[in-house]
């Protein structure tokens, strides 16, 4: 196969990087990419969110399947436009793609499939807004309703950030707030069938003990020694099978990677949100703890036949993985700074998240989370002291991690 994966940060870095293990992929082109990206395939100066031009460097480069990494692209359509020139896609359309377009969408599906969730309330007004605050009470969560690259949730018990955050988008939805710890669970679907991947945790919050304002997420582990054996198969049997058959009820079926937010809350799994892609910086440590062929896989979701592929495999050891940001991240990160990398190792690789080449050729930094420092160990205590060694020999003067990443879990 020659496949082309769509997107510019890590999680498409991953996903290509897998996707070349793969002994069935012949060619791996990604569009934009980065400079991580250039060593597992070709790049292309593509706008990710251009339908028209996705779809056509597809057909330029013979793509027999075309791989959407982010969330934008997705809401705009460019699996529809891919799928129009006869190239299979994996990710759903931009109408199944309002699972993760809408929050208020996604509540709605939740609560018509009987998916168990959080209380909520869509609010369009600073009186509905108030409203359904003092109704749920604190610790108090808003969330806006479209797209905001992972930072449009507050969680605060602070009423009047609460009411602030609520009034910067034209629609909001405030729900309860779920006591527990949070998984990540990513689930490969073609639409009617549908198989998930190992668990894992990420951690949203900028700093140490989950401190500061939320990030797209600053490291992730995986396997979650702590959840009960059985979870994952009742989030597929109450979660996942429900909503995917609302889908295709409303004609909108979703095919793609359904990623499920979940509360392990003291009453069981409960849905924080949906997302219609992998999730960054999860995706860093599930995939390559994943046995079975990748580009194989997403291929037969794309293609309706996901059923043939059985159950996916899994390595037995563990994996951990600690982004490295720009100072000013989350607000204003510092660009340009330069980045000197130690050579990987079998137990580390990096992945490139924010990453460019200046006019001499050398690594800078091009965004807020820059580089995501992937450890594989026999268990999470080896690979978290692995991924942390290898930061120690990073020279980035400008960027920063955070210290506790799999820590809790240890």
């Amino acid at each position: 196969m020659t496949v082309l994966v769509v997107g510019s940060g890590g999680r498409e870095h991953s996903l290509a990087l897998a996707i070349s293990h793969d002994p069935s992929v012949e060619a791996v082109h990604i569009a934009p990419g980065n400079p991580g990206t250039a060593a597992v395939g070709t790049n292309h100066p593509v706008d990710p969110c251009d339908p028209e031009a996705v779809s056509a460097l597809a057909d330029e480069v013979g793509a027999n399947l075309v791989v959407i990494g982010p969330e934008a692209p997705l809401v705009a359509g460019v699996a529809d436009a891919v799928r129009a020139k006869g190239i299979a896609c994996f990710g759903p359309s931009a109408a199944a793609a309002q699972l993760e377009g809408s929050k208020a969408f996604a509540k709605q599906i939740m609560a018509e499939a009987g998916v168990p969730t959080a209380g909520y309330r869509v609010c369009r007004t600073p009186a509905e807004l108030a409203a359904a605050l003092d109704e749920f009470g604190p610790p108090y969560v808003v969330k806006h309703d479209g797209l905001a690259a992972g930072k449009g949730v507050l969680v605060t018990t602070d009423r009047d950030a609460a009411l602030e955050h609520g009034a910067g988008s034209e629609q909001v939805v405030v729900e309860e707030y779920l006591d527990g710890p949070e998984a990540s669970l990513f689930v490969i679907t073609d639409g009617t069938d549908a198989l998930p991947l190992q668990p894992a945790q990420d951690f949203k919050r900028v700093g140490d003990g989950d401190a500061g304002p939320n990030t797209g997420g600053m490291g992730a582990y995986t396997p979650l020694p702590w959840l009960a054996p059985g979870t994952v198969q009742e989030v597929m049997d109450t979660v996942v099978t429900p909503t995917l058959a609302r889908m295709r009820v409303l004609g909108t079926a979703f095919a793609g990677l359904l990623y499920v937010g979940l509360a392990i809350t003291k009453a069981g799994p409960r849905v924080v949100e949906f997302n219609a892609r992998f999730g960054d910086p999860e995706t860093e440590v599930v995939l390559p703890l994943l046995h079975t062929p990748l580009g194989q896989v997403l291929y037969a979701a794309a293609t309706g036949s996901l059923a043939e592929v059985g159950r996916l495999g899994f390595d037995d050891r563990a994996a951990v993985c600690v982004v490295l940001a720009a100072k000013g991240y989350p607000g204003s990160p510092r660009k340009g700074g330069h980045i000197s990398l130690p050579p990987e190792t079998d137990r580390v690789h990096v992945i490139h998240a924010g990453t460019a080449l200046d006019a001499d050729g050398r690594l800078t930094a091009n965004g807020g989370r820059v580089l995501v420092v992937v450890g594989i160990g026999d268990d999470l205590a080896d690979a978290r002291a692995a991924v942390y060694e290898h930061i120690a020999k990073i020279d980035f003067p400008d960027g920063f991690c955070r210290s506790d990443i799999a820590a809790k879990a240890i």
